[in-house]
């Protein structure tokens, strides 16, 4: 698997002093400013303590089956915004080397609100999930050509599940796949859109 990350610290380098702290417990595999800089710091062979506690399609240990990648950004908590051109030109060549060499499906390509979505929030909304799904470096969002009312929400948690979420919390799961899903509403609300884009989905995932 490859996880991406919003660091989520006012300042780049506050980021990485962070990452490189041995107290800190905390690590990833790569780090990338907002100017393209890609830092390693962890071989990919080695376990990065990037993911926490997180789940994705029965893989509980996630540090012990993902390289991790920090992407320098305030985050939600110091004033979100875009990545910039710089940060995404340097991340997808690493993206696709990394993908290529250890043959990662595209459905594999996740953000740390995908395998913790009570806890996490990153990379969110404004991550460019689009660009990645057009170069098969992730799955590519799909429009859902019809709406699909499940009949109960116990029966769409099911389906989010099989595709690969953590239901424990059902309205997190929700909020978390509309935000990788369909960013322009982050409702947590359940209804005919979502389902028809979960459908596509699974049949992407299941092809």
């Amino acid at each position: 698997m490859v996880v991406l990350h919003y660091t989520g610290m006012r300042t780049a380098q506050e980021a990485l002093d962070r990452l490189c702290d041995a107290e800190a417990k905390v690590s990833a595999h790569y780090f990338i400013d907002e100017a393209g800089q890609v830092t390693q710091l962890v071989p990919e062979e080695k376990r990065a303590w990037h993911a926490g506690k997180s789940y994705w399609r029965g893989i509980t240990d996630v540090n012990s089956a993902s390289v991790g990648i920090e992407l320098a950004n305030p985050g939600h908590e110091w004033g979100y915004r875009e990545f910039p051109e710089a940060q995404m030109d340097a991340l997808l060549p690493l993206l696709a080397d990394i993908v290529e060499r250890h043959q990662i499906a595209p459905v594999n390509v996740v953000g740390h609100s995908d395998i913790a979505p009570a806890r996490k929030m990153d990379p969110g909304e404004l991550f460019d999930w689009p660009r990645l799904g057009k170069l098969r470096l992730a799955l590519p969002i799909p429009k859902a050509k019809m709406n699909l009312l499940y009949d109960n929400p116990g029966a769409f948690y099911l389906a989010l599940e099989r595709f690969g979420y953590d239901v424990t919390d059902g309205h997190a799961a929700v909020r978390a796949f509309e935000r990788r899903w369909r960013p322009n509403k982050i409702a947590g609300e359940i209804d005919g859109q979502l389902g028809g884009i979960l459908f596509e989905l699974l049949l992407e995932r299941d092809d």
